[in-house]
Parts: C-alpha cells; sequence; structure tokens
C-alpha cells in the first residue's frame, strides 16, 4: 500500500490536509526515545472505551482453494521483484467466479463454531464486518443466517479494513451488558472483485478471505499475578474483556482510499459506463503515513488507558496491509518482531478479513497462550480505525 498514485486528493483539501499532516507526523522514532513508558499527554484520537465480562471462545477462518502468486500476475505486467520489495506479499487467494462473500463466511464461521464448541442454534447475534457484500441488500450476514440455520439477528457492519474491530467491539457491547451470550463477529472480503487489473501496482496488494470470532461472557473478575506476565501493577489489570479500546475516523481523508461509483452519489446504470470508476482508488504514499501514526497514537492511548507497558504485551496483531507499515508501526511502539504476527505474504491485504483470519492463524500455530495480552488494530478506508488490547 505504498507509491501508488490516484487523482482521488487532487481536487479535495481536506483530504490533502491529512497527507499534509502525515508528513510531518509520521518521522521515525528511534528505539531509544521509543520507550515502553507512555506519553504524558491525556488526549487522543478517537473514542476511548473498555468492556469486561468477555472473551473470545474461539476462532475460524476461510481462504479459496485458488494461490495467485506474484509470477502468475507478471503475465498481465506486474513485476514480481517491485512487489514483494515494496510490500512484502509473495502470493494471494482470489474466489472463483461462483463464490461471494457469505460463502467465505459460512465456512470461517463452521471453523469458529466448532473451535468454541457452540452450536447454532445458540448463536445470539451475528455481525458481518465486509465493504463487499453479496448484494446491495439483503446484507451479507442475513445470508449467513439463513444459511446457517441460526435463530438470530443479523447485520452488516461497513467500516473497511477496521470493520472487524468495529465489530468486535460491537459485538463485546452485547456479551458485556449482559444481552447476548454467543455473538459471532465475521470479518469477510472480496477484495479481488474491487480492484482494477490494469492497476499494475494496487491489483498485486489485495486477496479474498473470511475470518470469524465467537465472543462469550467471562467470569473472571480479577487479574492474579501468574496470569498477569509478571506485571508491576497486576492487580489493577483486568483479568478479562477488552481491557481498553479506540474507535476512530477521519472522514476529511475519505478519498484517499475510495471505490467512487457504485452507491447514490454516482450510481451505475444498466447499459452505460459510469462517470467515475468502480474500482477501488488509492493514494498510497498517504495512506501508508496516515496508518504509521494512527497505529502509534492510538496503541499509545490504548495501552495507557490499561496501565499496560507495550512489553507486557503477549502478540500484537495488525491489519495486514503491507509489510513496511507494520514495520514502521512496531518499531515506534519499540515492541519485538517476534512478538508480531505477519501472514500477509500469504494472503495480501484482505480488508475486513485481515485481523481475524491472522488471529486464527496464531492461535492454530500456538502463537497465543492463555492470559497473554493481545494488541490488535485495524486501519484503513474513512479513513477508520479500531484498536483494542484484550486478554486471551
Amino acid at each position: 500500500m505504498i507509491e501508488t498514485t490516484s487523482n482521488a486528493t487532487a481536487n479535495d483539501p481536506a483530504a490533502k490536509s491529512v497527507n499534509e499532516e502525515s508528513s510531518v507526523e509520521s518521522t521515525p522514532v528511534s528505539h531509544d526515545a521509543a520507550s515502553s513508558a507512555m506519553p504524558k499527554e491525556e488526549t487522543t484520537r478517537g473514542r476511548m472505551g473498555n468492556l469486561k465480562g468477555v472473551r473470545i471462545a474461539g476462532t475460524g477462518s476461510y481462504v479459496p482453494d485458488r494461490i495467485v502468486t506474484n509470477e502468475d500476475l507478471a503475465a498481465l505486467g506486474c513485476d514480481s521483484d517491485w512487489i514483494v520489495r515494496r510490500t512484502g506479499i509473495l502470493q494471494r487467494r482470489h474466489a472463483e467466479p461462483d463464490q461471494a462473500t457469505s460463502d467465505l463466511c459460512y465456512e470461517a464461521a463452521l471453523r469458529c463454531l466448532e473451535k468454541a464448541n457452540v452450536s447454532v442454534d445458540e448463536i445470539d447475534l451475528i455481525l458481518v464486518a465486509t465493504i463487499t457484500p453479496d448484494h446491495p441488500t439483503p446484507s451479507t450476514a442475513c445470508h449467513l443466517q439463513r444459511r446457517l440455520g441460526a435463530v438470530a439477528p443479523a447485520m452488516d457492519i461497513g467500516a473497511a479494513c477496521a470493520g472487524f474491530m468495529y465489530a468486535l467491539v460491537t459485538g463485546a457491547q452485547f456479551v458485556s451488558n449482559g444481552n447476548a451470550r454467543n455473538v459471532l463477529v465475521i470479518g469477510a472480503d472480496l477484495m479481488s472483485r474491487t480492484v482494477d487489473p490494469d492497476d499494475k501496482k494496487t491489483y498485486p496488494l489485495f486477496g479474498d478471505a473470511a475470518g470469524a470470532a465467537l465472543l462469550v461472557p467471562s467470569t473472571k473478575d480479577t487479574c492474579q499475578s501468574s496470569e498477569c506476565n509478571d506485571a508491576t501493577n497486576a492487580s489493577e489489570i483486568p483479568s478479562d474483556g477488552l481491557l481498553a479500546y479506540q474507535l476512530g475516523s477521519e472522514g476529511c481523508g475519505g478519498e484517499m482510499l475510495c471505490i467512487p461509483a457504485g452507491g447514490s452519489r454516482d450510481p451505475i446504470k444498466s447499459g452505460s459506463e459510469p462517470s467515475v470508476s468502480s474500482y477501488l482508488q488509492m493514494d498510497g504514499r498517504g495512506v501508508f503515513k496516515w496508518a504509521v501514526r494512527v497505529f502509534d497514537e492510538s496503541a499509545k492511548d490504548v495501552l495507557r488507558a490499561a496501565n499496560v507497558t507495550s512489553d507486557q504485551l503477549g502478540l500484537v496483531v495488525l491489519h495486514q496491509a503491507n509489510q513496511r507499515i507494520i514495520d514502521s508501526a512496531v518499531s515506534d511502539l519499540n515492541v519485538p518482531p517476534e512478538k508480531v504476527f505477519v501472514n500477509l505474504d500469504k494472503y495480501g491485504n484482505t480488508s475486513g478479513a485481515s485481523i481475524p483470519l491472522a488471529l486464527d492463524e496464531a492461535a492454530r500455530d500456538g502463537r497465543l497462550k492463555e492470559g497473554d495480552l493481545l494488541l490488535l488494530c485495524g486501519f484503513g478506508a474513512g479513513l477508520a480505525w479500531g484498536t483494542a488490547l484484550l486478554r486471551w
């Protein structure tokens, strides 16, 4: 998600101001300066909160069978070496023509429910974070509800690459408040359907996938010292739930990452060419700078709110957009590479599926142990972001 050019911000002063601000504030911080101590400032970029009495009982994911390598894209004129050097992506998955987003959601949901040992009839709520729904209406979540045979309300949440984080916080509200016991949260996108094959710097970045997590109540109240990663202030750290989270948006940068056609502003009419592009448009440089900055600031806000330092983290899972974004972001936070989970080399940027896909793979690989502090962050179109600290 770098070095890509577009005209999306050319005539939008507000969007350009985000770029200009990013270029000033995204200066890398040295490891000496980026100590584990949180900044003293109490101001935050987004809305803060915390939710007790909730945990993730299981995860699941699904990716299409079709693997598209960088070498496969060479036939389209894409430079394999450039892709690896600038993004870290080696391959991605593309759905078959007869597959839709709900098909991937269904497979991920089955795996998640099996892992959590929860039956379909126990689901109280279904949330699907996607920007590539099967249809404008009904929602993809309703398609999934029908196919699962669940008796539960279902709705989509559209926040692009931050979508899973928005859905996770929304679902956690229901559980924490006692209004649901089993909330199925899914992030899924078929991004291969949104990008222009002729855009040699954007098309190779994206792939298709779905990831799921099941939220359930937790009965733990306090964190015992043996379960708190030897935290200095262990008794002050809650033992479960979203210990702290932040959701935020900066709509002034919306045109930095958008699909202009297809909505009520510029509908696509049958038999005619749209007046604006129906493909994803991205200002890669601007998004890169913004993403690094927003993760650095929101992560520090969340850790400070939870009274946790970066060296106490068990694992960090960021939106899998670009290896250089991830490296720069965690360097500023002073987190060692071995605590950062990365799988974008295999799947590319899967938008709303990115975090739950990585989370499920990390769990299956044994990278998460009970009691670990887990930092999640999704960021992207909107511009929007969500960052949360939770205990596994």
